[in-house]
């Protein structure tokens, strides 16, 4: 089977265990809330302000942060630590994205880089692209079931904080909801939270399916990972998604010079202003040992 005919065929998977099943309350939640946005966003053309366009806009980088710098890189992979206080804060950002607690959002991600597109993987595009897409977060019973709960996360766990943000997800969102409609009326529940969830939303959706399907391979990491320019820079950097995988714990993940990382470079920043520290990066030897492996499985 050649490779274009393998996509396609994968493309056309069906969502595997979702259609047909029983949806528990928590995918009936989760899906009215999906709906709900996206529906949202149908009065974006009707409700069109330029205020309401650039704070759409500031609130997107600011909650996407709070997922590539927070969320991913800081939490779940600890390629750099912060002040408690300023790591909170980043983290309350990423909140606000609703894709998830903390601990919640950590705990798929470890088990993904675990069981990487194999059966227990929560989001492989061996399952249908649309499963890995959107599909996966529907289905609850499967995705904590397969790993037993919580049990990878004991560091955030043991965070007072972390826990509160985990059972109080929804209001957060709903309040600030709450104060951009006092703001700026229905525009500005439209636009800096309709569009701007949405879009935030595809933008890591397409990291756990696209760039597991599309791309290029510079490293051989034993997945379907891949880097993805155009994903590069519409996730904040983490469309380079083969370096990630070669380099986990690795702050940078656009490796190359051309290769843009936002992220990366809002963690730079930090660095030199002393707030960022511990910052990982892959050394030399390391990528001669992945440039190395990658070649001989070329062979």
């Amino acid at each position: 089977m050649g490779p274009l005919k393998m996509w396609v065929t994968l493309l056309k998977t069906p969502c595997a265990n979702f259609w047909g099943r029983k949806l528990n309350l928590l995918d009936i939640v989760t899906a009215g809330m999906f709906l709900s946005v996206h529906v949202l966003c149908l009065f974006a053309p009707f409700y069109f302000t330029w205020t309401a366009f650039w704070l759409m806009l500031v609130l997107g980088y600011v909650t996407g942060f709070g997922i590539t710098l927070s969320y991913h890189r800081n939490l779940a992979h600890r390629s750099f630590r912060l002040p408690k206080l300023l790591e909170y804060l980043f983290a309350y950002c990423g909140v606000l994205s609703v894709q998830g607690s903390p601990i919640e959002w950590v705990s798929t991600h470890r088990y993904h880089h675990q069981f990487t597109d194999t059966e227990k993987d929560a989001h492989s595009p061996l399952k249908g692209f649309w499963y890995s897409h959107m599909g996966w977060i529907l289905d609850s019973r499967s995705r904590y079931g397969r790993y037993g709960g919580l049990r990878n996360v004991e560091d955030l766990k043991k965070q007072p904080f972390y826990v509160f943000l985990h059972h109080t997800l929804l209001l957060h969102s709903f309040l600030l909801g709450c104060i951009l409609y006092y703001i700026g009326g229905f525009p500005f529940v439209v636009w800096p939270m309709g569009v701007r969830m949405v879009i935030v939303f595809h933008s890591t959706f397409f990291v756990n399916s696209a760039a597991h399907i599309w791309g290029y391979q510079a490293w051989n990491t034993g997945d379907l990972s891949k880097n993805l320019w155009w994903l590069g820079l519409l996730a904040l950097g983490e469309g380079w998604h083969n370096n990630h995988h070669a380099f986990e714990s690795s702050a940078r993940q656009g490796l190359e010079w051309w290769q843009i990382d936002v992220t990366w470079y809002i963690i730079k920043f930090l660095e030199a202003l002393g707030l960022a520290t511990d910052v990982k990066t892959p050394s030399e030897a390391h990528k001669q040992r992945m440039k190395a492996k990658s070649m001989a499985a070329q062979e």
